[in-house]
């Protein structure tokens, strides 16, 4: 993460600001000096951020993590970006990586990525799920419908997911359809 990360601040059930993050944490500092508490989600997760809110805006800027310079990249082979970690695997599994072409190490390689490949959807519909509800926990959860909102949005059934929300706050209830939407356009559910 780092400052320009998409974020999104409500304070209570009004959205303040959504954008990179040194935008979001500026009006969150803004709502603060109002007296307002100010939650700040990052986008990809709904993850809530913790942010020191503490002296003017340049010191809570200054706090925030800083753009990532590019690597450089001097004469030779490129890094591959490779680690080494210990698999314990039966003998006969070693016996049939060992007979891949280019070893053990590329067969499993080319067995992680496709079952990488494999999963992405499912994957994706899982961390959406589990990021609207992050949000709905921490913004929603006072609101009528909340838990049978939960339900059905555990559930796939988004007619019903729609029907118990839609009496949210305008800002709540577009921010839970908005995390929501991967799964959604998978095709879960009904």
């Amino acid at each position: 993460m780092d400052m320009t990360t998409l974020c999104t601040a409500f304070a209570g059930h009004r959205m303040i600001a959504a954008g990179p993050l040194a935008e979001v944490a500026a009006a969150a500092k803004a709502a603060h000096d109002a007296g307002q508490a100010a939650l700040v989600f990052n986008d990809e997760d709904a993850r809530p951020l913790d942010l020191d809110l503490r002296g003017d805006v340049e010191a809570v800027l200054a706090r925030l993590p800083a753009t990532p310079e590019p690597e450089k990249r001097g004469p030779g082979r490129p890094r591959l970006g490779v680690t080494a970690r210990e698999v314990t695997l039966l003998p006969r599994h070693w016996d049939w990586l060992a007979s891949q072409p280019g070893g053990a190490s590329v067969a499993l390689r080319k067995l992680v990525e496709a079952a990488m490949r494999e999963a992405e959807g499912p994957d994706r519909m899982r961390l959406s799920r589990e990021a609207a509800y992050r949000f709905m926990t921490a913004v929603a959860g006072d609101l009528p419908g909340y838990e049978e909102a939960v339900r059905t949005l555990f559930a796939g059934d988004w007619t019903a997911f729609d029907a118990h929300i839609e009496a949210w706050p305008a800002d709540v209830r577009d921010y839970a359809r908005r995390l929501a939407e991967p799964a959604r356009r998978n095709g879960q559910g009904r």
